[in-house]
Parts: structure tokens; sequence; C-alpha cells
């Protein structure tokens, strides 16, 4: 078993790139995809597109591959350790950037290591993290394939088929400054009228699709202060569009009663990052990776998640993108790690994916 690819993940994650701050890693990535024979360019948004020429097959339909370039934070000065058991961790103060840099170097190995394949399309995107930015802004021109894999789903047993609609919700709030202990009735308390707005907000698990939160509160400059301004954010997704639309226009109603009856001034940005879209689960992406893990030992079964992936906008722009597994394990967490035997059968069944699509194309 080459270690090569582990050692890519590693030198990957060490390059910083949260959200906003990917260039030198989409710089790096370049260099490499264009080592590898790809032609490749970054488009105006600075995404990574790069086609790479069929091999072992003629005829054959393209094929789409694509990941994200961005990690969440904390995500600077990350340093991968493997241990004996064979999981990669951070050294415990970052996250790992596993998701999703180990499906980076899963699919430049599978490429590396195919002796068949489509003509391949990879799409690696920015700010995919904060609202799916750099897919939307995507030169879909350049990609000629209108079926592939998005290798960013954490567990190896399930694909993922669909996605909800996302409603992301920022709110501020004004109220009026004054001395805290002078003359606090001169104020009028911007937290205070945001926390009443928060508390009256439906949050959680609303369903069995429906999910709202608040993850965000800021406000006040000083303890002694009544604080004139307040921030949230909010958000609200369901697998049913015309709930999650609902939603949003109701979170919005409430906070605006809420806060307006405590004497302050609101502001609400509503903004609908992506649309609820689904594949049907006998699509033939699905099939495929299916089939594949099978071929790995893997029984993986298709499943809606109410989290949202770039494939929601490559299947709503008529792009068939199933989402696979990477092996990651806790994501977006300090405790993020992977073992090194998962990142082999994600590859190993990407490899055979890539078979099976050339022959299924032709």
């Amino acid at each position: 078993m080459s270690d090569r690819m582990v050692q890519l993940f590693m030198e990957m994650v060490r390059i910083d790139s949260e959200s906003g701050d990917e260039a030198r890693f989409l710089d790096y990535l370049l260099a490499q995809v264009r080592e590898m024979g790809a032609e490749a360019d970054l488009d105006s948004y600075g995404n990574l597109i790069a086609h790479f020429e069929a091999k072992g097959c003629r005829g054959a339909e393209p094929v789409l591959l694509s990941c994200h370039a961005d990690t969440v934070k904390p995500g600077k000065g990350i340093e991968p350790v493997l241990g004996q058991d064979g999981i990669i961790r951070s050294r415990g103060d970052t996250i790992l950037g596993a998701d999703d840099k180990a499906g980076i170097a899963e699919v430049l190995e599978a490429l590396r290591t195919s002796e068949i394949h489509p003509p391949i399309d990879l799409a690696v995107s920015r700010q995919e993290e904060v609202g799916l930015l750099g897919v939307k802004q995507l030169d879909f021109s350049k990609l000629r394939a209108r079926r592939g894999f998005l290798m960013d789903n954490d567990e190896l047993e399930t694909v993922v088929v669909g996605g909800p609609t996302y409603f992301a919700i920022d709110v501020r709030v004004r109220g009026k400054a004054a001395h805290a202990g002078m003359e606090p009735e001169k104020g009028i308390n911007a937290i205070q009228a945001a926390a009443r707005a928060i508390a009256a907000l439906k949050l959680g698990r609303l369903d069995e699709e429906t999910t709202a939160n608040v993850g965000v509160i800021e406000g006040g400059l000083i303890r002694n202060g009544v604080p004139e301004r307040a921030s949230f954010l909010a958000e609200c997704r369901s697998a049913d569009h015309a709930k999650a639309v609902a939603l949003a226009e109701e979170m919005g109603r409430t906070i605006a009663e809420q806060v307006e009856a405590s004497g302050a001034r609101v502001e609400i940005e509503s903004n609908m990052l992506c649309e609820a879209v689904s594949i049907p689960d006998d699509a033939p992406t699905v099939r495929i990776a299916i089939q594949a893990l099978a071929s790995v030992g893997i029984q993986a079964r298709p499943v809606f998640i109410t989290g949202y992936t770039d494939a929601s906008i490559y299947n709503n722009r008529g792009i068939e993108m199933a989402v696979v597994g990477i092996g990651a394990r806790n994501e977006h967490a300090t405790d993020e790690h992977i073992a090194v035997e998962d990142m082999h059968k994600a590859k190993d069944a990407l490899v055979e994916m890539l078979r099976l699509a050339a022959g299924s194309g032709g």
C-alpha cells in the first residue's frame, strides 16, 4: 500500500485555506494537476477547473469529479499527526481539514493509479463552507460532463442523493445607548431585544426534514453601557422547499415583532443559499457508486441529508451528482480524524467508479 496519498494529504492540510483564504492552496493544486498532465486553470472566481484525457477507453462520456478547497475555522497552522493506530488527527487545537482535503487527495491518487477512466472534468470550488459561494460562481461553460461524483460525504456507507433548501438569516438590532448605572431608563437594550426574539423562535429539529438554529450572537461594547447594537445569525432548512420558504418567512416575522415590541429597530436579511433537490436512488451515478463501494466490501445505501453540499448546485444546474464518502469523521471539530485504511478504500472505490463509468459511457 503506497503512502503517497497520505503524504500528499498531510502536506495539503498544512497549507492554510480557511474560507476566503484559499488562493495559496488552489495555486498549489493547480501546479499538482498540471504536473499530472491536465489542462487546468482558475476561473474568474478562483475555482480550479481541470481536464484530464480519457485513459484506457474510447467513446466514454466525460465524468465530473468535484471537491472544495476551503476549510472551516480553526484551520490555521494545522499540524497533522499519524498515530500508530493508523488514524490521522490534528495536534488538537485546530480542525484536521480532512473535509475536504482527504477527498482531494483521494481524487488525485485515483487519477494517478487508475488504468481506465473516461475524460475527466475536475472542479475544486472555493468558499463552500460559507454558503456554496464558489460553485455558484463556477464557470459552468468549461464543464463537459453531465454526470459525476462529489467527494465530500463523511461516511463511506452512504451515497447522498439530495439536500435541503437552506436559508441564512442575518439579523441586526439597533437599540439606544445609555449609562447602565446612571440612567438605564434612557436606553433600549439591543441585546435584550435580540434575546427576546431568539427566545420566541422555534429552534432545533422541527420535524424529520426541517431544522432551525441560531448559531452566533454578538452585541455591546462595555459592561456598564446599555448596548445600542446587537446581531445574530440564524438559519433554517428543509427537504421540502415550500416548507423552508414558509419557515424563513415565519422566523422573520417573529424576529421583527419581538424586537419592535422591545422598542428597538431591526434589519433582517434572509438569503436562500440553495434549493432542495434530489436525484433518484437508482440514478446511474448512484448505482455506479454503490456497486464500486461493494467492490471494497462496503454495503452503501442512498440517503437524503439536511446538510448542504456543492452537489445541490450541480444538480439544480442539470449535472447529476452523487455525493460519495471520503472516510472523514467529526468534521468541523478539533477532534476531526480519518483512518488511512478508509482513505484507501475511498480511493479504490473511486477507481472502480471511473472504470464502471468508462464502460457505461461507451
